[in-house]
C-alpha cells in the first residue's frame, strides 16, 4: 500500500500543480480553493503516509490502514470535484456534496492518526 500512496500522491502533484499553473496563465483565481486542497490533502498528505507505511510495515497491513485508503482516496476526489462545481455556480446541491466528501476524506485520516497512535511502537520488518 505504501507505493500506491505514494504513486497517487504523484498523480495529486502533477493535478495540483497544473491547477496552479492554469491560475497564473489565465488570472482566474477561483478555484484557489481547490488547488490548496489538491497540493495538501492529496500531494502533501498521502505522500507522508506512504512513507509512513513504506518505514512502518505493521501500519499497512491492519484494517485502519485499508479504511483511510478507500475513504481518503474516495473523498477527496469528490470533495474537490463538487467545490469546484459549487464555485463554479454549477449548483448550490455541489455544496453539501462536498461536505460529505470532506467528512469521508476526515474518517479516513482519524483511521490513519488511530492507526499510527495504536500501531506505529510495534515496528516490525
Amino acid at each position: 500500500m505504501a507505493k500506491t500512496m505514494l504513486k497517487i500522491s504523484v498523480v495529486y502533484f502533477m493535478i495540483g500543480i497544473s491547477f496552479g499553473l492554469y491560475m497564473s496563465l489565465t488570472h482566474v483565481f477561483d478555484l484557489s480553493t481547490v488547488h490548496v486542497h489538491i497540493n495538501l490533502l492529496g500531494w502533501m498528505s498521502l505522500a507522508l503516509v506512504g512513507l509512513f507505511y513504506h518505514h512502518y510495515p505493521n501500519l499497512e497491513r491492519t484494517g485502519l490502514a485499508k479504511a483511510h485508503f478507500w475513504l481518503h482516496n474516495i473523498g477527496l476526489p469528490v470533495m474537490m470535484i463538487a467545490i469546484a462545481l459549487a464555485i463554479l455556480g454549477v449548483n448550490d446541491v455541489f455544496f453539501p456534496i462536498a461536505t460529505l466528501g470532506g467528512l469521508c476524506t476526515l474518517i479516513g485520516i482519524f483511521c490513519f492518526g488511530f492507526n499510527v497512535l495504536k500501531n506505529l511502537d510495534q515496528r516490525t520488518a
